[in-house]
């Protein structure tokens, strides 16, 4: 009986046939060969690849603001923003919708639109952008907190959309919806953590200064006009994230800029 089972369990193997042997299935392989491969940011694909910040550190280069869902922060010509267009699946923010993030420090960052000009507040609390350099006005602190995230502006009011003509301003001392923002980046996240520099602030403050300079003078006689007055204000204000604005004063004392009165 025992030879009958033998012959009945095993397969038939006809003249000249080599019997195959079976495969054992590494589960082992498989199973490391699953964590090699990288999950897929579905959100990241549906906005084009473009995905959510969650860190300050990661606010740096090419950026877009948005609000609600597909629907970006827009620069318009005359130095206004508004809340553009829903994209499709797939699509990431247009030309127009994308800005420039320059880290001032640990705290704050600043926005340039596609017109290189520094997105500021004006007195009537609207979204502007006309400003050539980084003063207090121009300073946004992003306020991380339960997974939302909320940009401060220098009155202590939060950048939202206005329902009645869709304009970005900056009306609440408290964050809401309408306060809520994802700021999004094309990024990958390991190499955000290393804050970009601009190329004017690469140096000694004597340096930098000379950089804005070259950067800003009208060159009318076509020689350097620097102002003699000593540093030591400059590094204060580095330290405190005014350096753009305290450089923009010193140029002015001697008239050395071209955006200067």
């Amino acid at each position: 009986m025992s030879e009958y089972d033998i012959v009945r369990k095993s397969r038939l193997v006809l003249k000249g046939e080599k019997p195959n042997k079976k495969k054992k299935k590494d589960k082992k392989k498989k199973k490391e060969n699953d964590a090699e491969e990288p999950q897929k940011d579905e959100d990241r694909i549906v906005h084009g690849g473009w995905a959510k910040i969650d860190n300050i550190r990661d606010i740096t280069g090419s950026v877009a603001i948005e609000f609600g869902h597909k629907t970006y922060v827009t620069a318009l010509d005359n130095g206004l923003f508004t809340l553009g267009m829903p994209h499709n699946d797939g699509d990431g923010p247009s030309p127009e919708e994308i800005l420039t993030a320059v880290p001032v420090n640990d705290t704050k960052v600043a926005f340039k639109s596609g017109y290189d000009k520094y997105l500021g507040v004006s007195k009537d609390g609207m979204v502007i952008g006309r400003a050539d350099a980084i003063g207090s006005l121009e300073q946004w602190e992003p306020v991380f907190q339960d997974g939302k995230l909320a940009l401060l502006g220098c009155t202590n009011c939060f950048m939202s959309v206005r329902d009645s003509d869709d304009s970005i301003v900056v009306e609440n001392r408290t964050a809401g919806p309408n306060e809520f923002l994802t700021i999004r980046s094309q990024k990958e996240k390991e190499l955000t953590n290393i804050s970009e520099v601009p190329v004017e602030e690469k140096g000694s403050i004597k340096e930098i200064e000379l950089n804005y300079v070259k950067k800003f003078q009208k060159f009318q006689d076509k020689k350097i006009k620097i102002n003699s007055e000593g540093r030591s204000g400059l590094k204060r204000a580095r330290e405190e994230g005014t350096l753009h604005e305290a450089l923009l004063d010193r140029r002015a004392k001697v008239k050395a800029d071209r955006y200067c009165k």
